[in-house]
């Protein structure tokens, strides 16, 4: 993940966890924030990756006015590092393997992602469908 600096939202985000935390890593929305939050720690889960349906609102992969935003989430580090969550980054986060190939447009690979069902996730309900069907035969 290429290197990345805070926004002034961001900053004030990781002061305000740290006055009531121990520094622990934190994935930092660039832009907006859900229910007034800018940051998830590590420990929590991923939040989910969205793609909304309505052309003109605004994703963690576009702006209020549609415009591509190749930097939509950084993660800070508690040795001060901050990375930025790319495209390929969310995507391991959604489960995709690292050799899948996106298309270069950022709001086109966000709407994949966004529209995904995680891979692993899809695996497993298979599996138990296919061990629930197979029980069912015997």
């Amino acid at each position: 993940m290429p290197d990345s600096q805070l926004l002034l939202k961001q900053r004030q985000a990781v002061e305000q966890f740290l006055m009531a935390n121990e520094p622990t890593p934190l994935l930092l929305e660039r832009v907006g924030g859900r229910n007034g939050l800018k940051y998830k720690p590590g420990h929590l889960p991923c939040n989910t990756i969205l793609r909304c349906l309505r052309r003109a609102a605004p994703t963690h992969f576009t702006d209020h006015k549609g415009c591509n935003r190749s930097k939509f989430a950084d993660i800070w580090l508690p040795d001060g590092t901050v990375k930025s969550l790319s495209i390929q980054g969310a995507a391991i986060l959604q489960g995709f393997p690292s050799w899948y190939e996106f298309p270069k447009e950022t709001a086109t690979a966000g709407s994949i992602i966004g529209y995904s069902v995680p891979p692993s996730f899809a695996a497993q309900l298979f599996m138990s469908a296919q061990i629930i069907l197979e029980g069912d035969e015997v």
